[in-house]
């Protein structure tokens, strides 16, 4: 039987609310022991908590997501120390740059990123990074701060961008980009990166695979990303899920 790791699933999202319990007995039937669930805002904090309460194989992430920036505040740093203080979590997420919208004011966005580095530097924590149209930008902050551990989640950058984070020590999150033919330069990055260094991801409800596309995604689809990785990469899927997972752990510190 796999086993498998979701290291990046929103299941607190309202998509999933009508059947929240059926998508965690299929992802179980399909071989997922643990989902790390990374938040968005100060609001998404107590629902995580709660789902992560009732689902035990589920473990939350708190943070204060760029593409939110709106719904953001200043003292809603000083509430994430506060929350870390009285409630246990696996990392400091969903956090990072997104160059992609226009719209989203970019040094208010630095400024909420560099902070919350701070935050999980202090609390010896790892960091669930989403970096788009960012990463040198996200790479070059974490390396300035320094003391940081983690993963920069749904990666689509180039090989050069990758080895500059495997040199900081951190993980690659992989998820449904990676099943579509089309990606081409991903695929290559997959095929040949140091193992160690990989974690399989869904992002759901977003970014659905192939075999998905048009779908809510949900953390049982992972097998499909498993299943492609280990076809690039000419490994059998047990070996690879069975990596990935022992990553999932030691960088989460997941038992």
């Amino acid at each position: 039987m796999l086993e498998l790791t979701d290291s990046h699933a929103h299941i607190d999202d309202a998509s999933f609310a009508p059947d929240l319990g059926a998508v965690f007995q299929r992802a179980s039937d399909a071989g997922v022991r643990h989902i790390v669930v990374p938040a968005i805002d100060v609001a998404s904090w107590p629902r995580i908590e709660a789902i992560c309460r009732e689902y035990t194989h589920a473990h939350p992430a708190y943070g204060l997501h760029p593409i939110y920036l709106d719904q953001h505040r200043p003292e809603h740093l000083d509430e994430l120390r506060a929350w870390l203080q009285t409630h246990s979590a696996v990392a400091v997420g969903e956090i990072g740059l997104d160059y992609f919208l226009p719209e989203l004011d970019v040094e208010r966005q630095r400024d909420y990123f560099k902070q919350q580095l701070r935050v999980a530097r202090d609390f010896d924590l790892p960091v669930i990074v989403h970096a788009r149209r960012a990463v040198d930008e996200v790479t070059s902050t974490m390396r300035r701060i320094g003391g940081l551990r983690g993963v920069v989640h749904s990666f689509s950058g180039s090989l050069q961008q990758a080895e500059r984070l495997w040199e900081l020590g951190f993980h690659l999150g992989l998820g449904g980009p990676v099943t579509h033919e089309r990606a081409q330069r991903l695929r290559h990055i997959v095929a040949t990166m140091p193992v160690e260094r990989l974690l399989l991801e869904t992002d759901a409800p977003d970014q659905p695979g192939a075999c998905h596309r048009g779908e809510r995604n949900e953390p049982a689809n992972i097998v499909e990303v498993l299943n492609v990785i280990a076809e690039l990469r000419g490994e059998s899927p047990e070996s690879l899920a069975a990596a990935t997972t022992r990553n999932a752990r030691e960088l989460f510190g997941i038992l």
